[in-house]
Order: C-alpha cells, then sequence, then structure tokens
C-alpha cells in the first residue's frame, strides 16, 4: 500500500506516464510485427527481401547518422551494403504498395475516423549534381533560391485530436527538361519509368488527393501553401471532387468582397488581399485554435466571403478568405476554403490553420528518420527511401496512439505539474527507446580496420573504372 502511495506522488514514474517496463522491453518486438503486416510489399515474384525492409527500418529508428547502405548493413549484419544497395536500387519491390498499406491501417484504425486533415507540400533537397533522378536547377523553398535539387511532391496526413502525422502519398518532381530527347540517356541511367510522364507539382498532388479518397482515408479538409492555393483551376478541380480545401495564396491575389451572385456587383473594386488586412473598416476577432504545451493557442483572424478575380476573368464562387495577423507587426497570412457559407466562424479559422503539422513531419522524417541522407541515384532507390520513411514515420504515429488507448496516463499528471496538455511522446523518445531495446553493435578494431579496408578497395576499383571509361572515349575521339 505505501509502495503504491509513493508512486502515486512520484512525477517520475513510467507507469503514471502510460510506460510501464513491460511495453518498453516489446518495443522491439512490436518493430517486428509492424513490419510483418508490411512484408508482403517487398516481396517479387522470384524473391523475398523483406527481412532487408526490416533492416533498413530498424536503421532509421535506431541509427544516429550516416544511414548509408554500407553503414547500415556494416552495423545490422556486418555485409559491405551490396544486398541492400541492390534491395532499394534495383529490386522491384513496389513504394505504392507501403503507401496503399499505411492508408489502409489509417482507415482501419476507429481513433482516426474524425480530425484528419491533409496536407500538401513539397521538400527539396540541394544536390551537387545533376546525375541523379529529377535534380534540375529549380526553386528550392528551405533555401529561398533557385538551386541545383531533387524536390518531393508530398501528402502528409495528420489527426488533430490524436497529435499525430505521417506520410501517406508522395511523388518525385521531375522538370519538364527530363523528358526531352537531350534527356533520354539520363533518365535511362537513373531508371525514370518509360511510361512516366511530365505532370506539374498541382497534377501530382491532385492524383495523390484523389487515392487518398478512394482508399476511404477520412478528412476534414486538404491544406496547401500558395504554390497550389494562388491556381484557380486547381481549387476547381478540388472543389469538384468535394473536397474542403484550406489553400493560402499570395499576398496579391485580387478579390472583390461578396457572397452569392444575386448579390454580387460588378463594380465593387477589386483589391489585393494585403489591403483587406490593412483597411481600418477589417473586423478581428481572437479566436481559439488548439490546447498545446505551450497553453492554449490563439490568433487573431479577419473572416469573410470573397469572389477572386483574375485577369480577364469573371470573378469565381464565393469562398472564405481568412486572414491570420502573425507574431510580425503588419505581417499576415491569407487562405481560401471553399466551406459553406454557414461554417462557423471558429471552424473557417481552425481549418485554416492546419498547414502547421507538415513542419512537425518532416524535421521528424529529416532529423529523426534520415530522409535527408539519402544519396543514391535511381529513380527506383528514392522511391523506396521515401516508402521506409514514410513507414518509420507511420510507426511511431501508430505505437504513440496505440499506447495511448491501452496505457492511459494518470489524469492527476497535468494538474501536478500546473499544465493543461501533457507533453506527447516524440519521435526522439521513442528512437531512445528502440536504441535501449535493440542496441547496434559497436564494431570491434579488427572490424573496422577491414570495413575500412573494403572501402578503399571499393573506390580504388571504383576510380579505375571511370579511369577505363575515360581512355574508351578518348581512343574513340
Amino acid at each position: 500500500m505505501q509502495t503504491l502511495s509513493i508512486e502515486k506522488n512520484n512525477l517520475y514514474c513510467a507507469n503514471r506516464w502510460g510506460l510501464p517496463a513491460t511495453v518498453v522491453t516489446d518495443l522491439g518486438a512490436r518493430l517486428h510485427r509492424f513490419w510483418l503486416r508490411f512484408h508482403h510489399c517487398f516481396t517479387t515474384r522470384t524473391r523475398n527481401s523483406s527481412p532487408l525492409a526490416h533492416d533498413y527500418l530498424r536503421a532509421q529508428l535506431t541509427i544516429e547518422r550516416t544511414r548509408n547502405f554500407a553503414n547500415i548493413e556494416r552495423r545490422l549484419r556486418g555485409g559491405d551494403g551490396q544486398r541492400l544497395q541492390h534491395f532499394m536500387s534495383s529490386s522491384p519491390w513496389s513504394g505504392a504498395a507501403v503507401f496503399q498499406q499505411i492508408r489502409h491501417e489509417i482507415v482501419s484504425t476507429p481513433e482516426l475516423r474524425e480530425g484528419g486533415t491533409l496536407i500538401l507540400d513539397e521538400s527539396a533537397d540541394e544536390k551537387a549534381g545533376g546525375e541523379s533522378a529529377g535534380v534540375s536547377r529549380q526553386y528550392n523553398g528551405r533555401m529561398g533560391k533557385v538551386d541545383l535539387c531533387r524536390v518531393d511532391t508530398c501528402l502528409i496526413y495528420a489527426n488533430l485530436t490524436r497529435r499525430l502525422w505521417t506520410m501517406v502519398d508522395g511523388e518525385l518532381f521531375i522538370a519538364r527538361r527530363w523528358f526531352s530527347d537531350e534527356y533520354r540517356q539520363r533518365r535511362e541511367r537513373t531508371g525514370i519509368p518509360a511510361d512516366r510522364e511530365f505532370a506539374t507539382k498541382l497534377d501530382l498532388g491532385l492524383q495523390m488527393i484523389k487515392r487518398c479518397r478512394a482508399s476511404g482515408l477520412r478528412f476534414d479538409v486538404v491544406a496547401c501553401d500558395s504554390l497550389y492555393g494562388r491556381d484557380r483551376q486547381f481549387r476547381a478541380a478540388l472543389h469538384a471532387e468535394g473536397v474542403t480545401y484550406a489553400a493560402q495564396v499570395p499576398a496579391s491575389t485580387l478579390v472583390r468582397v461578396g457572397e452569392t451572385a444575386g448579390k454580387y456587383v460588378a463594380s465593387v473594386p477589386a483589391r489585393e488581399v494585403r489591403e483587406l488586412a490593412w483597411r481600418a473598416s477589417t473586423v478581428w476577432r481572437t479566436i481559439e485554435l488548439r490546447d498545446s504545451e505551450r497553453g492554449i493557442l490563439r490568433a487573431r483572424f479577419a473572416l469573410m466571403r470573397v469572389r477572386v478575380v483574375a485577369e480577364g476573368r469573371t470573378a469565381s464562387a464565393a469562398e472564405w478568405l481568412v486572414i491570420r495577423q502573425l507574431h510580425e507587426p503588419r505581417q499576415y497570412s491569407y487562405t481560401l476554403l471553399n466551406a459553406a457559407a454557414d461554417t462557423p466562424l471558429e471552424r473557417v479559422a481552425e481549418w485554416s490553420a492546419r498547414r502547421y503539422f507538415v513542419e512537425r513531419t518532416f524535421e521528424d522524417a529529416k532529423s529523426e528518420l534520415g530522409w535527408a541522407e539519402f544519396a543514391a541515384r535511381k529513380y527506383r532507390a528514392w522511391e523506396h527511401h521515401l516508402a521506409l520513411t514514410a513507414a518509420a514515420l507511420w510507426f511511431v504515429a501508430q505505437t504513440k496512439l496505440e499506447w495511448e488507448c491501452e496505457y492511459g496516463r494518470d489524469a492527476e499528471l497535468a494538474q501536478e505539474l500546473k499544465v493543461r496538455v501533457l507533453p506527447a511522446l516524440s519521435t526522439a523518445n521513442l528512437r531512445e527507446l528502440l536504441q535501449a531495446v535493440l542496441p547496434i553493435a559497436q564494431l570491434t578494431p579488427a572490424d573496422a580496420t577491414q570495413a575500412v579496408v573494403k572501402r578503399l578497395v571499393q573506390r580504388a576499383r571504383a576510380t579505375g573504372s571511370r579511369l577505363r571509361e575515360k581512355r574508351k572515349r578518348n581512343d574513340s575521339s
């Protein structure tokens, strides 16, 4: 009885935080069970390479850095990375099947029937050379400039109620120049599918959203930034699909304030949305968005019904314009929503703010799971790496959700700590626990020496191969 009392008053008691010893020691087995549900994705007609997928997932979730093929296989199986490289770069298993399994599991999870959001965004990674699949000089949003980079167009699923997020689809954006005759040999070298045709980021995004709807995935709204939101046809296509969108638009977007066609007057002057934010007559209201670990998140919003005006065209159908005041003075974000006119203002404002979760997803994928460490050149390797990164994200999200449901936290903790919301388990937290139950063996000095010698031999052979190819070209010329 005294032990229970001491445990009850101990803020550092793991049981009170929903982390009993049994669930932590089972974490490695949980990863194995997770992999078993996906193993069919990695099986071809002639080979079952699924154990290598388990290795890759384990490496993403436990190794701290340098998660390349050679280091992963060396640390987990004592190999030189050739088997894993073939599995990732050449084996014809389907990355799309992994995404399909993730979506199926989300659909099958009762706790995720409400509160879902899809977020369409892209992630760019700078590259030193242009020989990798899809790499070209294009805008890198992270760097804020045009540079040599690869751009992934991604679809994120986030659930506000359950405080979880994962990736549910992804496509490599391939610039139009890659489909020219000049790039034919480069397409062949990097393994870009022969049936792949040029598609804009907006086309890719719409395809992914349609796949999610076809899989039965439930969501309240699709959120996207101004790259997508500024395009009237893209918004119209979502509306035609019966999808509610929250699409950010540039400050220069022209609108007329108005509601229905009957009340719309063509003589009403068109204004840039930033003018509406600055004018004295605009009505502002403070709206509570959600509880967060830093307290209740509130923001100032102006909400109005508008019609977007494009040059040479009539005004579009009425939409909600949500102007949100940011922390910086006279800085605002502008979002268009096709929600019904009678939608409560609090809901419209809250939907407009859901893009926040894309940053959490990308941060976890890059900082914790090695998404940005990918260095292979082939299209298939890119496809496989993205799919396994998404699987690792879903493993984290699903584990957090199931632990929350099965091993609830002590309700008195929040009161004792004087907070409204207890912090959620992070990807870093789960990685730390996995590192304890699935430790990575340290190399002996002899093993490390032999690994270095193998790498030296491989580099020398690669250099010799390049020199032979150079001599052949010189001889032929």
